[in-house]
């Protein structure tokens, strides 16, 4: 396991959880919670003149309260820190960092959370139901327990349903693109509403008799020229073992310049050197399919790799299966049966 000094912010050595252990030492977390409904229950997303950077959320009541639970964790447990957070419309991300081991652990932690969310949420189902100012409640809760009784307090509707995601962080290096991933969050959301149509999750799109999921632009496949993209494992094999990588540079060159003079690039990108290429026709500006070896959820959001691609019309992303939410990894069937599609939608 890892250990290792976290800087400024405390000066204990601590270990990064694994995942099969249970969540009682120091580490990183982090930690989701979401409206069920997916209503907008914690603010307005705004885009000041439309664009995507500058758009950020304005909070509700319940939100300003939700966000003011999430920072008073460390009164009740000094064991943590709040690291960082975003709150968005209808969900929150947030990073805990716990200082030194714990005798109940994290979940307790996040329990406890929830259980004080559920309490505004009750405070807010109040409100919705009885047109009453839930402002008041939602800083002191035990105000409308006390005026309605426990037992209609605790029959109103909790709202959070639904116990937050918790997920340790393994790696040091996780931080910082945790970090990003939660500050780009309101220009994502922004970007997807002012472009929803390459955003949306298209079904039964047909190539060359096979048909598939998409999501971003269709239009790609209007390109006159594709060509796939699969660095054969001898040429691997050969630069590892005898130091002659002339025919991997030659084929990644080959890539590029074709891209260059607008062929569309096709591949599932799986192996490392592949992932290469992806990055270099990302970085140039390049259009490209790219075939996914797991379907799009409801609430599918590219990475941060591909989002400004689909964003920008550069990219499709195509899945020949549906979404299934335990997949984790891929297997060598899959890897040959997408490559044999990147050779079947480049063939005209």
């Amino acid at each position: 396991m890892w250990q290792r000094k976290f800087g400024s912010m405390d000066h204990d050595t601590w270990q990064w959880q694994q995942p099969d252990t249970v969540w009682k030492g120091a580490g990183l977390y982090h930690v989701t919670m979401v409206v069920p409904s997916r209503q907008p229950l914690f603010g307005e997303l705004i885009i000041p003149n439309d664009d995507p950077l500058q758009a950020f959320v304005n909070r509700t009541d319940l939100g300003n309260a939700v966000v003011d639970r999430l920072l008073r964790i460390p009164e009740f447990y000094p064991e943590v820190q709040v690291l960082h957070f975003c709150l968005m419309p209808n969900h929150l991300h947030a990073i805990l960092y716990v200082r030194r081991a714990m005798k109940k652990g994290i979940s307790s932690v996040i329990t406890g959370f929830w259980r004080a969310a559920r309490t505004l949420g009750r405070a807010y189902s109040f409100a919705v139901s009885s047109l009453a100012d839930s402002s008041a409640y939602y800083t002191n809760p035990a105000l409308l327990r006390t005026q309605i009784g426990n037992d209609a307090f605790y029959a109103l509707s909790p709202v959070f349903t639904d116990k937050p995601f918790l997920r340790p962080m393994s790696q040091y290096r996780q931080l910082p693109t945790a970090i990003r991933y939660l500050d780009m969050n309101p220009a994502r959301l922004a970007t997807k509403r002012l472009k929803p149509g390459f955003f949306c999750v298209q079904h039964n799109v047909e190539i060359n008799g096979r048909t598939y999921d998409a999501v971003g632009n269709i239009g790609v496949l209007m390109e006159q020229f594709r060509k796939p993209v699969h660095v054969r494992s001898m040429w691997v094999k050969d630069a590892a073992e005898h130091g002659y990588d002339q025919p991997l540079k030659d084929y990644k060159a080959a890539c590029l310049d074709a891209a260059s003079k607008g062929t569309v690039m096709v591949s599932p990108f799986i192996s490392r050197d592949e992932q290469e290429v992806l990055h270099a026709l990302l970085h140039d500006n390049r259009y490209i399919i790219y075939l996914s070896d797991n379907g799009f959820s409801n609430y599918f959001k590219p990475s941060d790799l591909l989002f400004d691609a689909v964003a920008a019309g550069r990219l499709l992303i195509l899945s020949p299966w549906t979404h299934d939410p335990d997949k984790r990894t891929i297997t060598r069937a899959e890897c040959v049966a997408l490559n044999q599609m990147a050779e079947e939608i480049s063939a005209r």
